[in-house]
């Protein structure tokens, strides 16, 4: 697997074209060649491209507005072969649409289109779970339905949000097989009774068992993400992560 980080944990500092380039700037340095675009702000797709090229860094994969994805499906594509980033992703099923079985069918018929539309690109929709993918509508899963629904569409899988809906990280890879080309790493911590996100290799999570599944299932870029710091520097952060990871996976 490749390391690499997801812009998002250091969104604060990617909101302008010389924030942008400082921040690709100290991710390379850390050590990672790989990023996801995820949280930035208004760059044009091919100056991010170029600022990240510069600094050795590739872009695999993005998290675009689900509205932008599924109406300007089109220009999505052009601006990820612009970036030479062939995984489309979103971060969530939108909040129009209700948490039920039938919300979730029909967000799965509204964006059908365009996932079969970046299939023919040559590309792949992606779609980044939290924990509410695993609530249960009639017996079947959310994550289930999407499965089932976009049978061409991968899964950029949360390990952290995962294991906070009682799932374990290891057994969705292996039920995801071959569908997940790129995971979020962060890692759980426990703190005065309740759960939080932490540094990978800094909190409870069972990263041998993980990594051993994600070489099962196919993973190929891992990306390290930290929604929240909790004060701290993300950079820091990233940094810790890419320590414990840099030479075991």
């Amino acid at each position: 697997m490749k390391i690499g980080a997801q812009l998002y944990t250091v969104r604060e500092y990617t909101q302008n074209v010389t924030d942008f380039t400082a921040t690709i700037q100290k991710i390379a340095d850390i050590g990672y060649k790989y990023v996801q675009v995820s949280g930035i702000g208004p760059i044009p797709a091919k100056e991010v491209a170029d600022i990240c090229a510069a600094h050795g860094v590739k872009i695999v994969i993005t998290h675009t507005p689900p509205a932008r994805v599924k109406d300007e499906t089109l220009s999505v594509i052009e601006e990820h072969c612009a970036m030479g980033a062939k995984y489309i992703g979103i971060g969530a099923m939108p909040g129009e649409y209700p948490r039920n079985a039938d919300g979730v069918k029909r967000f799965i018929e509204d964006f059908s289109p365009a996932v079969e539309q970046i299939r023919h690109a040559g590309m792949f929709f992606m779609y980044h779970n939290h924990a509410f993918e695993f609530e249960k509508y009639g017996g079947k899963r959310m994550i289930e339905f999407l499965m089932e629904g976009w049978p061409h569409a991968g899964f950029t899988l949360d390990t952290y949000w995962v294991q906070y809906a009682g799932g374990a990280p290891a057994a969705w890879l292996r039920k995801l097989k071959g569908r997940v080309p790129v995971i979020h790493l962060k890692d759980m911590a426990f703190v005065q009774d309740q759960q939080r996100m932490c540094e990978v290799g800094e909190g409870n999570l069972n990263w041998p068992v993980i990594f051993s599944s994600c070489i099962e299932a196919g993973v190929e870029y891992a990306m390290v993400e930290q929604d929240d710091c909790y004060g701290a520097d993300p950079f820091e952060c990233l940094r810790t992560s890419f320590g414990h990871l840099e030479g075991v996976i």
